[in-house]
Formats: C-alpha cells, sequence, structure tokens
C-alpha cells in the first residue's frame, strides 16, 4: 500500500457518478440531522441576565444624552435604569440568586442618575445620592466622589462645605494619584478665594507651584498677590508663571508642527498644540495687564518692567502688546501726548504693529477733534493693512463730522466688507443713513445690531427713534418700554413715551408718563410746564401751583412763571394771596404790563379803590412808554422767546441723533405740537392785551375777570 492509496486514491480512479467516500461513511446510510429542538421559556438566570442587557443599555444612552447637553432626557433614562436595577435586584432574591447580584451595575446606576441630578441642577437629589454611595463600605473607591460633592457645594456657594469635602477627598487618594491630588488642592484654594481667605489660597497655590507647577495656578497665585497689595510678591509670581512651560505652549513647537504634510493640516494634535499656546498667551497677557499699573509707584515704569520681563521669557508678541497696552492707559488717562509719544515709536517698526499704532493714533486725534491729523494716521493704517476694519471706521467718522456724510457711508460699507461683524461700523453706517433720511435702511442694521448685541440700550433707543419718527406710534412705545425694562431711571425716555401717546391721544398714559420722567429729574422745564398745564386745563389749580412754583425756582428771572402762579391761585378763589404774589412780582418788575393789569383787576374785585387807581396810573404810564418811539419796550414776557430748557441727556447720547423728529418744527427736547399749546394756553393770562381766559376742560370761559373793563372813573383825574 503506497500512501496515496491509503488516502483512498486509486489508479483507476473514481467511478462515473460514485462519491468520494475514502472512510466508508457512506455505507452506513446515517441519514441527516435532526432539526434543534425549540427552546423552552427562559429560566430565571437567563431572565436576569435580559434584565441586566437592558440596565447597561439605559446608562449607556442616559450618558450618551448628557454629552449631547439634552440632560432632561438623559435624567429620564437614568431613572429609568433605576427602577430597573431595582427590579433586578428583587428578581434575584426572589429566585435564589442573591449571590449573583452585580454591586458594580448598582454603583454604576447610582453615579450615572448623581450625575444627572447635578446636569440638571437638582443638588439636593444629587447629594443624597452621592452620599449613599460614599456610605456603602462595599464600594473601594468611593471617597473619590466627595470631590462631585465638594463642587456641587461650591457651585452652591457654600464654599465651607465644599472645602471639607475637598479634604475628606483629599485624604483618600493615594500617593500615586498626584495630578488628581494637584487639582483637588486647587479647587481648595478657589474656595479659599472665594471666602476672600488669601492667605489660606496662597497656601494652597504654592504648595502645587512647587512640586508641579502649571498655568493656571501660577495665575490664580498672581491674583492672590494682586489681591494682598504684596508689590514684591507680585514680581516674584509673574516671573514664576513666565517660568512655567506646558508641552506644545511654545511658539517653535506649533512651528515645528505647521512644517507637516498638508495632509494632515487639520490634525487632532495640532488643533492641541494651538489651544495650549492660546491659552498661555490667555494667561500671560491678563497678569501682564493686571499688574503693569500697580506693580511700581511709577505706572510707567511699571509696564517697562512687565515689557521687558516677557522680552527675558522669549514672548517678544506679548512685549509689543504691553506697549501699545501703556498708550491706551495714557489715552483712559486723558494724557495724549505720552500716547501719541509711545505709538509713534511704532511707526517704523514691523506692518502689523504699525497698523495698530496708526489705528490708536487716528482715534486719539479724531477726540481731540484734529480730523486731518486723524485721517492722516487712518490712511496709514490702512496702507500695511488695507482690511483694517477700525482704520476705515475712524476714516468714516472723521467724515461724518465734516459733513460728507456719502464718503462716510462708502467708508463704514467698507468697514462691514473687511469684517462682517464690526459693530461700531454697523451702528455708524445706521447713524449715516438716519441723517440721510433712509430710515427703512437704517432701522433694519439697528435691527441687525439689536440681534447681535441685544443689551445695547443705544442700539434700542435707536430702533425706537426710528419709529416715532415714522410715525409708527405702537412700535415706538414697544421698543421704548424695552427700553425703559433696562434703564427704568432714564428721565428723557419717560418724557419721550408721554409725548408718544400725547399724539395717540391718551392722556392718562402721557400724564403718568411725564409724571415719572419728573419723579427722577425735577428740573427739566418742559415737563414741569407740561405738568403744570395739565393740572390748568382739569382745573386742578392747587396742584399746578407746585409745577409752577418749581419753575419758578429753576428760572427765577422768568416772570411768567409766578405770574402763572398767582393765577392759579387767583383762579382758586384765594384771591387774596394772589394779590400779594402780584404786588410781589410788581416789585421787581415795575414795569411790567400783564402783572399791573392783573393788580387793577383784583384790586377793583376785593375792594381797594385807592390802589386800583395807583396801579391804573402806572399801567397807563407803562402803555404810553411802548406807544412813545425811542422808549425802551416795557416787560411783556409772552412776547419773548422761551427760555432754553433745562435737558437731560437721552440713553442714545449720540450728537443730535438723539433729539426727536419734531425738532425741525422748533420745538424743545421731549416737547410736541400739543404740548406746547397746552403750555401756551397754561399761561394766557391776557396775553397781547386780551381779556382773561381760563382753560378749562370743556374749554369754558368762565373767568369772571374777562367782562371787567378800564371805565372812565378808574382813569386818574
Amino acid at each position: 500500500m503506497t500512501a496515496v492509496r491509503a488516502a483512498g486514491y486509486t489508479s483507476a480512479g473514481p467511478k462515473p457518478g460514485a462519491v468520494f467516500d475514502p472512510t466508508g461513511a457512506g455505507a452506513q446510510t446515517r441519514g441527516p440531522a435532526p432539526p434543534l429542538q425549540k427552546r423552552s421559556d427562559n429560566s430565571p438566570e437567563d431572565m436576569c441576565r435580559e434584565l441586566e442587557k437592558e440596565v447597561n443599555a439605559l446608562i449607556e444612552e442616559s450618558a450618551l444624552l448628557s454629552v449631547r447637553k439634552e440632560h432632561a432626557s438623559a435624567l429620564d433614562k437614568a431613572k429609568e435604569a433605576g427602577k430597573r436595577e431595582r427590579y433586578l435586584c428583587k428578581q434575584r432574591e426572589q429566585h435564589g440568586l442573591a449571590d449573583q447580584i452585580n454591586i458594580d451595575l448598582t454603583y454604576s446606576v447610582c453615579f450615572n442618575l448623581a450625575n444627572q441630578y447635578h446636569a440638571n441642577g437638582m443638588y439636593t437629589e444629587a447629594l443624597n445620592t452621592y452620599s449613599l454611595i460614599v456610605k456603602n463600605k462595599q464600594y473601594a473607591q468611593s471617597g473619590r466622589l466627595r470631590v462631585n460633592m465638594g463642587n456641587i457645594y461650591y457651585e452652591q456657594q457654600k464654599y465651607p462645605a465644599a472645602i471639607k469635602m475637598y479634604r475628606m477627598a483629599l485624604d483618600q487618594i493615594p500617593n500615586t494619584g498626584k495630578e488628581i491630588k494637584h487639582k483637588i488642592v486647587r479647587n481648595i484654594g478657589n474656595a479659599f478665594v472665594r471666602l476672600g481667605q488669601f492667605q489660606d489660597a496662597l497656601a494652597s497655590y504654592e504648595q502645587i507651584m512647587e512640586s508641579s507647577p502649571d498655568l493656571q495656578t501660577g495665575f490664580n497665585l498672581v491674583l492672590c498677590y494682586y489681591a494682598l497689595g504684596d508689590k514684591e510678591r507680585m514680581r516674584k509670581g509673574f516671573s514664576r508663571l513666565l517660568s512655567v512651560r506646558q508641552v506644545g505652549a511654545d511658539a517653535e513647537d506649533l512651528e515645528h508642527a505647521d512644517m507637516g504634510d498638508d495632509v494632515l493640516e487639520d490634525d487632532g494634535l495640532k488643533q492641541a498644540l494651538r489651544e495650549r499656546q492660546k491659552q498661555t498667551h490667555k494667561y500671560l497677557s491678563m497678569a501682564a495687564k493686571l499688574l503693569a499699573p500697580v506693580i511700581d509707584k511709577d505706572i510707567v515704569a511699571g509696564f517697562d518692567w512687565v515689557g521687558d520681563a516677557l522680552r527675558v521669557a522669549n514672548q517678544p508678541a506679548l512685549a509689543t502688546e504691553m506697549q501699545i497696552g501703556k498708550a491706551l492707559f495714557f489715552m483712559r488717562s486723558r494724557q495724549f501726548d505720552k500716547a501719541i509719544e509711545t505709538l509713534k515709536s511704532y511707526e517704523k517698526k514691523e506692518t502689523t504693529l504699525v497698523a495698530h499704532a496708526a489705528t490708536n493714533l487716528s482715534f486719539i486725534y479724531f477726540h481731540e477733534g484734529d480730523y486731518q491729523s486723524a485721517v492722516k494716521y487712518a490712511d496709514l493704517a490702512m496702507k500695511h493693512n488695507r482690511y483694517n476694519a477700525k482704520a476705515l471706521v475712524n476714516k468714516g467718522n472723521c467724515m461724518f463730522m465734516r459733513g460728507e456724510l456719502e464718503a462716510a457711508r462708502s467708508m463704514y460699507h467698507e468697514a462691514m466688507g473687511a469684517e462682517a461683524d464690526c459693530l461700531e461700523a454697523i451702528y455708524n453706517l445706521g447713524v449715516v443713513n438716519k441723517r440721510l433720511g433712509e430710515h427703512v435702511a437704517a432701522l433694519g442694521l439697528f435691527e441687525k445690531l439689536n440681534s447681535i448685541i441685544p443689551n445695547s440700550i443705544e442700539v434700542v433707543w435707536q430702533i425706537a427713534d426710528l419709529f416715532d419718527s415714522s410715525n409708527q406710534s405702537r412700535s415706538a412705545i414697544k421698543w421704548f418700554k424695552i427700553l425703559t425694562a433696562r434703564v427704568p431711571t432714564d428721565p428723557a425716555v419717560l418724557a419721550r413715551i408721554g409725548n408718544i401717546y400725547l399724539k395717540e391721544e391718551d392722556e392718562a398714559q402721557a400724564f403718568h408718563y411725564h409724571q415719572e420722567s419728573y419723579r427722577y429729574y425735577p428740573v427739566n422745564m418742559n415737563v414741569i410746564s407740561w405738568l403744570g398745564a395739565y393740572f390748568v386745563k382739569n382745573e386742578m389749580y392747587e396742584k399746578a401751583v407746585a409745577y409752577f412754583e418749581r419753575a419758578a425756582q429753576i428760572q427765577p428771572s422768568e416772570v411768567k412763571w409766578k405770574l402763572m402762579v398767582a393765577s392759579c391761585h387767583r383762579r382758586s378763589g384765594d384771591y387774596q394771596l394772589a394779590f400779594e404774589i402780584y404786588r410781589a412780582i410788581h416789585a421787581d418788575y415795575p414795569d411790567n404790563i400783564e402783572c399791573l393789569r392783573y393788580l387793577v383787576h383784583i384790586c377793583d374785585d376785593l375792594g381797594k379803590k385807592d390802589q386800583v387807581h395807583e396801579y391804573v396810573v402806572k399801567l397807563r404810564k407803562a402803555e404810553r412808554a411802548i406807544e412813545q418811539p425811542g422808549q425802551p419796550p416795557a416787560q411783556v414776557p409772552d412776547s419773548a422767546p422761551p427760555p432754553e430748557p433745562i435737558q437731560p441727556a437721552a440713553a442714545g447720547g449720540v450728537y443730535d441723533e438723539n433729539l426727536p423728529h419734531n425738532h425741525d418744527k422748533g420745538y424743545s427736547v421731549g416737547e410736541s405740537e400739543y404740548e406746547q399749546s397746552l403750555v401756551a394756553k397754561a399761561g394766557n393770562d391776557g396775553k397781547g392785551g386780551g381779556p382773561v381766559k381760563k382753560v378749562a376742560a370743556g374749554g369754558v370761559d368762565d373767568d369772571h375777570f374777562a367782562d371787567v373793563a378800564l371805565d372812565d372813573d378808574l382813569l386818574p383825574p
């Protein structure tokens, strides 16, 4: 027998149709395998395994939802997982499988539930759940969860309890977990800072900086030195902060990473390096700007010391930024000469610095009113960086102040093209469009700006003013009310709402807002005169007196307010007091014809014939003085133009753009045509020598002085 024959091969080969069967298994005539038996109902063990899989799936779903910030749904899944896990434990106990209860699964369910409570702001429930885990001796490492409990207390601003939890967690961390220990110690330091215990916070931060320094801890340490006002330790802390090195945070590391293949341009490592460098720049820049003004008695010396320290630490960009910061400090302290000198020192340096310095120089010259120099430096900044949005805005502002509105609009458009979210360009373009009468375009720009910075009161004011200018009173009222919700004590805005309600013929609301405006700013002559006229119109003379007396105090040289006070007393029936006031006015203004006429009338009514004769003589003398040419005119207050009112600053505060649209009609701030007419009627005590009228609610002339004439028997002999 050969090797192939033993394997069933022969030289003759198989017969046609024969099956290859070297072992002779086919001769046994065995049929196909029987079908698999159907599985009977699940056993208790199998049911428990299925339940355990469901619980694990719910925990994973809850964790995924939490990562997606869907905290409410994540909490529901966590609660459902807790219910299923308790049911699983109960089933195992009932079927005698208590030894198969999974402790790790129970831990996972409770931990996930506590996490979701925390994420949803349910701090009490989270603390209770964490306490159940920590107190269970079956969980060997559960003590570390006290860090989470400390974080919850920290968020609740219960800093002593947070410190206690952090220290308890710190005791349970082995020495091998140095990184975790340092993070916990830093949390303890942060809590001490919140309590204002800076010395205790220093101890925590210095402990970390001695063993494993990092930027965040170094920055916190500098903040504590700053809070304590220790200048020497500030210097040491800043030097220590500069000595901290993070892997990949240096510019050289990023340059090496950028030299890689273009295929890996957006790889995760390069992105992480950029983030680290950005973080380093942030901490060093903030610390430098904080310390420079206070680190030395001489502020300039402080900026110079910080700049030198940054250069020694191989941070030239930050050192240059500090020099720019020094110039900005001079600008804020209005030392413009020093600011200009500092910024001009960068004119012959690298391009980015020149553009930055020129932009700031343009800004300074603009505020000094030197528009020619401002344009010059704006052009210089644009020469080095044509798409410098701030330089374009500065140049546009200069053109705006020169009255070249179209050129200014072009500059603002270009600035928006260079930087679509340049807030200054959008706002100024809206102001230019408003000046040019293109209210629809201006409104669109301000509404766009409001969507970007919804808390800007200037933008809200501009929108409300545009609606008012377009006679859309309801929309104007809506936006002015939004403005009052943010600045509830601005008297100009309240008066403006009152004026709009006047146009809507809603005097009740107009009175309410004028009175609120008066409450916050009781020296606005427009509001005072309107309120006085309102009470006169409604025949409430006693209340009107208070407002006219206030007006007389504010403008003591204006006789019309004193005449109105006397007129109110006369109309309320207090003739004797009115007579005394008229006499006092006559003593101060002996040639005032209006006062003399009322003295004649009121003396006649009081039966003082001898005094009537005296005042008639004076009246005729004053009238003859007016009639004779070459004589100075007598004092007739109502013929003179009204005095300039004292105006509060409006909410917008942008030049005359804040003035209401009715200024074109010659009214003062806060006045409307209707308001002017009321004030005129209130002071119309015989204008132009006509009869005395009383403005009653229904317009009825019921003044009993109206029919009194100067008869011959009242004239002097």
